[in-house]
């Protein structure tokens, strides 16, 4: 009886397996870009501290960054 057990469950295993797969490559994705993100603004800071960009093209490309972080943390 286990064995029939066995074979008829295997599919659902193995769909239960490729979800989890997804899952965990999606969540590694998350976490690179958030990392991303945090590198580029503290990349913007300095710019901005070295004149190398205005202090409203710093607030534009830090309002999108922003905003896209957000976006990551409440998903």
């Amino acid at each position: 009886m286990l064995i029939i057990d066995d074979l008829l469950l295997s599919p659902i295993r193995g769909v239960i397996w490729v979800v989890e797969k997804i899952n965990e490559a999606a969540q590694e994705d998350q976490a690179n870009e958030s990392a991303t993100i945090t590198n580029t603004l503290s990349e913007l800071y300095k710019m901005l501290e070295s004149g190398q960009i205005s202090e409203d093209e710093f607030n534009a490309r830090e309002k999108k960054l922003l905003d896209r972080l957000e976006e990551l943390t409440s998903e």
